[in-house]
């Protein structure tokens, strides 16, 4: 015991030792840091408003209370078939179902036209809109563009409804504080609030959405609800979330407000989307040739090739020119170009400012109808649908044989002028566009890749043909 306790005052002992000799010796002097009164103290320059929350000085009240009144839970009824039994068969029954569907709506005019999503009322067969105040009244479909996902239905009301002003969303800034407003998951008149995380964002992929991106809490039912700044301007119609849960889990987006308005303008006076187009195809940047070119480098967007008899082309616009404004809106990548050719229709007159070699100038172009669009395939020129088209004989997507040369095709099928392609291989063809990328996937041998052709004649039968 006696030896025991001998060790332990010895370990004892020793550890003081090292320690002492450790502060004497080795370890730096610390010296007390004076500040001098005659020395002013340095301060890191930090805005009042950047303190605690971050949102010091911001009132999102006003917003709310002019947005809230405006946004309306829209219900959309839609009858489809059901499981078969083996009654059914036997008594020659079809069996249907009914399915409720929600979303949101934005009321835009006194006398009720509200602006929504194409999905929120795609294939209704009835529609309601219930208001702030909770009344309800039935609702009408005046019109839809399902590229854009929007869509204008009217209620019917005698007395002047709460309105939502459209706001530029061209002048909407990254960072910019938001509010979105809807009813999700059937809780009416829900608010959140989040920023601008990104703008002319493309989820499809093929280059025809172009949406602002927020963080603002939006999930199933806000569909067709109002994204607005902190005056209360609409500045975005809340259409999709990127989530493999289905629910919000930091990212949502909205159809500008500038595309939605323009929309909603043409079904209103026309009955139909104007669709424009520039007359010019971009180069992708970070491709082999951009490469080549230096494109990659390049502030704006370079114009490979310009559409025969467009604006373009009559303005003098050549490959080569890089676009670098449009109406004196910066121009950095092609989703810029082609959302604010969005809100503009055929005969619009644009200023774009092109740098050509070191000197840069501003040219009015005119937009062009789309309809002068055409693409080479299988020696035949084909073109896209005019809504009128399609309204006039019932026909939702396909493109059009503007004329042929396939002597093949007219023998054995009887494809010629007028023919509508709808659908090559396990592929609908809904633009020029999906034929132009077939002929990049298989470049000069898509005859041999051809498996199936869908197709209507001039007496609007649909017809298919395989092909072993």
């Amino acid at each position: 015991m006696k030896k025991i306790l001998s060790l332990v005052v010895v370990s004892a002992l020793g550890g003081i030792i090292t320690l002492g000799a450790y502060k004497l010796f080795i370890a730096p002097e610390n010296k007390p840091i004076v500040i001098s009164n005659n020395t002013p103290a340095t301060f890191l320059p930090v805005s009042s408003n950047t303190l605690n929350t971050g949102v010091q000085g911001l009132d999102f009240t006003v917003a709310a209370e002019k947005a809230v009144h405006a946004v309306v839970h829209v219900k959309n009824l839609t009858i489809s078939s059901g499981e078969m039994t083996l009654q059914d068969l036997f008594y020659g029954r079809r069996p249907q179902r009914a399915q409720l569907g929600t979303g949101s709506g934005v009321i835009v005019t006194p006398d009720g036209y509200i602006v929504t999503n194409n999905h929120v009322i795609d294939n209704s067969q009835e529609l309601s809109v219930t208001l702030n105040n909770n009344k309800t009244y039935d609702a009408k479909v005046i019109g839809s563009d399902p590229k854009t996902d929007i869509a204008v239905i009217k209620i019917e009301t005698d007395e002047d409804l709460p309105v939502i002003t459209f706001g530029d969303s061209d002048q909407a800034k990254i960072g910019e504080w938001v509010l979105a407003v809807g009813n999700p998951f059937n809780l009416t008149s829900t608010v959140t609030a989040g920023i601008i995380s990104a703008k002319s964002r493309d989820l499809s992929g093929q280059r025809e959405q172009y949406f602002l991106q927020t963080d603002a809490a939006v999930n199933p039912g806000n569909s067709g609800g109002a994204l607005v700044n902190t005056k209360g301007d609409l500045i975005g119609i809340n259409t999709a979330i990127t989530s493999q849960t289905g629910s919000y889990i930091g990212y949502s987006f909205a159809v500008p407000s500038n595309i939605a308005k323009k929309v909603f303008m043409d079904i209103i006076e026309y009955g139909n989307v104007q669709k424009g187009i520039l007359g010019v195809s971009i180069l992708n940047k970070n491709t082999e040739e951009a490469e080549k070119l230096g494109v990659n480098d390049i502030e704006g967007v370079y114009v490979s090739e310009v559409t025969p008899n467009s604006g373009a082309d009559k303005a003098g616009i050549k490959s080569g020119d890089i676009i670098k404004k449009l109406d004196n809106l910066e121009i950095s990548k092609f989703e810029d170009l082609s959302g604010y050719i969005k809100t503009k229709r055929p005969n619009d007159v644009v200023k774009v400012e092109v740098l050509r070699g070191n000197q840069t100038k501003s040219v009015p172009v005119t937009i062009s109808s789309i309809e002068i669009l055409s693409v080479r395939f299988m020696d035949m020129e084909l073109q896209d649908l005019s809504d009128s088209f399609k309204k006039a004989y019932d026909i939702d997507y396909g493109v059009r044989v503007k004329n042929s040369e396939n002597k093949w095709l007219l023998s054995n099928l009887g494809i010629t002028e007028g023919y509508i392609i709808t659908g090559i291989n396990d592929r609908k063809i809904e633009s020029i566009q999906d034929i132009a990328e077939l002929k990049n996937k298989y470049g000069d041998d898509i005859l041999d890749n051809i498996k199936r052709l869908e197709y209507i004649n001039k007496r609007n039968q649909r017809k298919e043909v395989i092909f072993r």
